[in-house]
């Protein structure tokens, strides 16, 4: 977690949240901040179930978080917690929530199964591995759609995405889609690129073989850049990294840092390809039983924790991640020596007229047009790509304008 580490174990953790419960202690560990002590957190953590419970909820709603826990949500700000704690304060108690991450209920690819199944109310995964339960979420993977980080937080304010993302995923899916991390994937290169020069060309990386997540899109992208996608679980994808069974996996360079992958990934090549969206969303029914006035609620606390993961996430990859070029001294990537390899312009450029709909729209046109059909008609591809093209492109993350997307 940076420079600052925690002053309790993770065992010392488990004692205080069996004695408080997880979601309170969860809670608190992220009041007290890095560096509190055992004592400190034990306090935050009783008084955090107190008030919690000193009503009775109307509705007590499971979110299985996959991996997510105190440690990584340090890491990768993604805003489950935040969300959590801001909707049982705005609705006083009324809504309670049972945060359980860990895999302990639900991991990346099934947890958007499990809402739909009705065993969890509310999800957090990416929406690639999610797509295998909820196939339109592809729609966010056509390659090179989004040209920023910037661009993603635009398209996902704005009410458009009602209609292109959201409404389609209700009437599709059962799910209602709530708010998201934002970051764009590359090439995490293993430990037998290591000791090879720094990637400065999509051609070095011709034939290597890489794990490829559930998305259906990113592989075609994947297939067309000579990238050799091989789906593994991610659970298992350190491992693969480690003992060289692949060169690398495509992921975001956040989720190398929060996932312990740092050091058995030697290079983070920065292709920016397509998503890599941490969302969190929840069951459709659940959310239409909560009445009016709770819906609004959930809403509002979907529209903070988003500000809350445009900022402090943005902050993360440079402050404790280390995503630049070269890492912060003290960051999760200089600590293990995890070099950002940052391609040019024209580099990125290569890669895109390799693959993006816009330049070889053949190996596109089956899923694009059943995901047009699905979304009720739009060209999806075009019209989220003109949305994520409405800012300029070196638009910083920080001065998107947020916006309740849900209000015309």
């Amino acid at each position: 977690m940076g420079k600052d580490k925690s002053a309790f174990s993770r065992r010392d953790f488990m004692k205080v949240s069996a004695k408080f419960g997880m979601t309170s202690s969860l809670i608190a560990a992220g009041a007290v901040g890095a560096g509190a002590s055992l004592s400190s957190l034990a306090n935050a953590a009783e008084a955090t179930q107190k008030k919690r419970y000193t009503v009775a909820p109307k509705f007590q709603l499971k979110f299985g978080a996959s991996g997510f826990n105190e440690k990584n949500l340090d890491i990768q700000k993604s805003g489950q917690l935040f969300f959590a704690r801001d909707l049982e304060e705005r609705t006083n108690g009324a809504i309670r929530v049972e945060f359980i991450g860990s895999n302990q209920i639900c991991g990346q690819t099934n947890c958007v199964k499990k809402t739909q199944q009705g065993i969890v109310d509310i999800y957090s995964a990416s929406t690639q591995n999610s797509a295998g339960g909820a196939p339109y979420l592809n729609v966010l993977d056509y390659a090179y759609m989004f040209p920023s980080r910037a661009a993603q937080f635009h398209f996902f304010y704005s009410n458009k995405s009602e209609t292109l993302l959201r409404e389609p995923l209700r009437q599709r899916h059962n799910i209602q889609f709530l708010f998201t991390h934002c970051e764009l994937r590359g090439i995490q290169l293993g430990l037998k690129w290591k000791d090879k020069p720094l990637v400065t060309s999509i051609d070095q990386l011709a034939g290597t073989k890489n794990r490829v997540t559930g998305t259906q899109l990113g592989r075609i992208a994947m297939e067309l850049m000579n990238l050799n996608p091989v789906p593994i679980a991610w659970e298992e994808t350190l491992d693969g990294l480690k003992q060289g069974l692949i060169d690398g996996a495509e992921t975001w360079m956040g989720a190398v840092a929060y996932a312990g992958m740092s050091p058995v990934v030697s290079q983070c090549v920065d292709l920016k390809f397509f998503c890599g969206t941490e969302h969190t969303a929840m069951s459709l029914p659940v959310f239409e039983k909560l009445g009016s006035d709770l819906q609004d609620d959930v809403m509002e606390s979907a529209y903070l924790a988003q500000i809350f993961t445009q900022g402090m996430n943005e902050a993360a990859l440079i402050d404790v991640v280390g995503a630049t070029n070269p890492p912060k001294p003290g960051t999760i990537f200089a600590n293990n020596n995890t070099r950002v390899a940052t391609l040019s312009d024209a580099e990125l450029r290569k890669a895109e007229e390799m693959c993006s709909p816009e330049f070889n729209p053949k190996p596109w046109e089956k899923w694009r047009d059943r995901l047009n059909k699905w979304s009720g008609g739009h060209d999806t591809y075009q019209e989220i790509y003109d949305i994520a093209r409405e800012i300029p492109k070196d638009t910083d993350v920080v001065n998107v304008q947020p916006q309740r997307w849900w209000m015309s």
